[in-house]
């Protein structure tokens, strides 16, 4: 069992944090926010993430999990500590490292004995090196320390089982010691072959942001695609999933929708793009990638206008607020640009998601946030599905058009079959499926 400090409690910190927890090491969670630690050790969430609250409940219980915000001694407790701050998009794209450099400050200002420090944080290329050497000029004297990156790959409303099930662990190392407290570390993982990578620091690095780049071109590949199909009446799943068979490119992120949002991938491209701008390379494909998913956002509301031209006064029911399902984040979600734009045209927008209304509340106050769908249908021009909600899968569309002023949908996650819903007096149009 190792004594681990894990400090940031959000989506990653918190994820992470009680994973190891339950990989049966002693891990106390730390923040500055104290209103987030007072919910987590009432044995609530401030975070909506689906198998979370037993995992933290269970492990809190047989007193392995811990939350507090006195971070200088759970440093000083702890031989492993865990950075997991955010990490978000400055101005010019480059991530925003303040928060980081804040934390590893504490943690340098309180080494107590060799202590391992691991990146969890999407960090730039060079970070790890940087944070050694800021490390080094605050430290007492005679400080015993390693800097480790080990990304995390977690994808938000499965978080908890990709901790868990992970497709590899990466660990940036420069010694072999490290490297076996990282296998001590995950143990339970290693223990079922799980693939390990064992790398420097630099490459550990760049994994986590080629990854979510490569995913991001992916995704905005068939979106493009998509629009194409748009002009010519060709259907876009077929050629998705026609695609996917091929072994080379596989059928995972082949999913054409309104563009890609959350908070990984559109500041870690835009990271990117800013790393290879620091050497003085310009990627034109990441910023092309980064275009083009803002150009399929915007073009959500054009898809309406083809339905109702004249959307001043009108009423427009939104299903689905956070950037995917099974999570309530709205970060960069498309829904924001749809609801700019609407109000731009004087509309009056009334929307419903399971999850994520509360967030979209903090941003937007004066949207009318209704009980149910079929609440936020009543009386409405057109509706727009903007996230893939199971629950949005399976609607009454004889109800549905009972309570709408007009019968017009725009899916932008493809959940319906054209001709089906077409055939229910609705005008329907979807992405890539005319």
């Amino acid at each position: 069992m190792k004594k681990i400090a894990v400090i940031g409690t959000g989506y990653v910190g918190l994820v992470s944090g009680t994973g190891l927890s339950d990989f049966g090491n002693s891990v106390t969670c730390l923040d500055i926010d104290e209103e987030k630690i007072a919910i987590l050790n009432k044995g609530k969430l401030p975070i909506w993430e689906p198998g979370l609250l037993e995992l933290v409940q269970k492990n809190a219980k047989m007193n392995r999990l811990h939350f507090s915000t006195d971070i200088a001694a759970g440093i000083r407790d702890a031989e492993i500590i865990f950075i997991a701050v955010g990490t978000p998009s400055t101005h010019n794209g480059e991530a925003d490292l303040n928060a980081l450099f804040k934390v590893t400050e504490v943690i340098a200002k309180n080494l107590n004995g060799h202590k391992y420090i691991i990146t969890k944080s999407t960090v730039p290329v060079g970070t790890g090196q940087k944070l050694k050497e800021f490390i080094v000029a605050r430290a007492p004297k005679g400080s015993h320390f390693e800097v480790i990156s080990n990304p995390e790959f977690l994808r938000e409303g499965n978080a908890v089982y990709d901790f868990m099930h992970p497709d590899r662990v990466v660990v940036g190392t420069e010694s072999e010691e490290a490297a076996e407290v990282m296998r001590q570390v995950y143990r339970s993982l290693y223990l079922i072959e799980t693939p390990f990578v064992f790398t420097n620091l630099e490459t550990a690095e760049l994994i986590k942001y080629a990854s979510n780049a490569f995913l991001a071109t992916k995704i905005t590949l068939i979106n493009e695609l998509a629009n194409i199909a748009d002009g010519y009446g060709a259907d876009i799943h077929t050629v998705a999933k026609t695609m996917g068979l091929d072994g080379r490119i596989s059928p995972k992120f082949l999913h054409p929708g309104p563009g890609f949002g959350g908070s990984c991938f559109p500041k870690d491209v835009r990271a990117l793009s800013a790393i290879g701008r620091s050497v003085g390379y310009e990627s034109k494909l990441l910023d092309a990638v980064l275009e083009v998913n803002e150009h399929q956002k915007d073009r959500m509301v054009e898809k309406l206008k083809r339905l109702v031209p004249d959307l001043k006064n009108k009423t427009i029911a939104l299903l689905g607020l956070a950037f995917k399902q099974k999570t309530d984040d709205v970060r960069e979600s498309p829904a924001l640009n749809v609801i700019e734009k609407l109000k731009n045209e004087r509309v009056k927008i009334k929307a419903f998601d399971p999850a994520a209304m509360d967030e979209m509340h903090k941003i937007h106050p004066d949207l009318e946030y209704c009980n149910d769908v079929y609440d936020s249908v009543k009386n409405a021009d057109a509706v727009m599905i903007l996230t893939e909600w199971n629950e949005f899968r399976e609607l009454d569309f004889s109800k549905l058009k009972t309570l709408m002023n007009s019968a017009n949908i725009i899916d932008t996650r493809n959940l319906y079959d054209p001709k089906t819903v077409k055939s229910l007096g609705f005008n329907y149009l979807g992405v890539g499926r005319r």
